[in-house]
C-alpha cells in the first residue's frame, strides 16, 4: 500500500477514535466496555477540542476526502455537544438546580 493511501486511512482512523471518544462522553453511545451511558461534557468537549486541533495543524496537508470527512466529523460533534448542553440546562431547571430557592 502506498504510503499516501495508508497516511490517509491513519489519519480517518485517529480523527474518527476521538470522534467515537467524544459521542461517547456526550453519552450518545454507550461505553463498550461497561455497556453504561455516560455524560462527561468536560471530556466530551476536551476530545472535539483536540479534532478541532488536528483540523488546524493538518491545514494544507490534507487530501479532499480527508478535509471532507474532518469537516463532517466537526460539524456533527459540534451539533450534538450543542444538544447535550442544552439538554443539561434544561434538566438542571425541571430538578430546581440553579435555582437559590429552592
Amino acid at each position: 500500500m502506498p504510503d499516501a493511501s495508508r497516511d490517509e486511512i491513519l489519519f480517518v482512523q485517529l480523527v474518527a477514535t476521538f470522534q467515537f471518544a467524544a459521542m461517547q462522553q456526550m453519552g450518545k453511545i454507550a461505553n463498550p466496555v461497561s455497556g453504561e451511558i455516560e455524560r462527561d461534557l468536560e471530556q466530551a468537549r476536551t476530545s472535539i477540542d483536540i479534532v478541532q486541533m488536528l483540523q488546524r495543524k493538518t491545514e494544507g496537508h490534507r487530501s479532499a476526502r480527508e478535509s471532507e470527512f474532518l469537516d463532517k466529523v466537526l460539524f456533527e460533534l459540534q451539533m450534538n455537544y450543542v444538544d447535550e448542553t442544552r439538554r443539561g440546562e434544561g434538566e438542571e431547571k425541571a430538578s430546581g438546580e440553579g435555582n437559590p430557592e429552592n
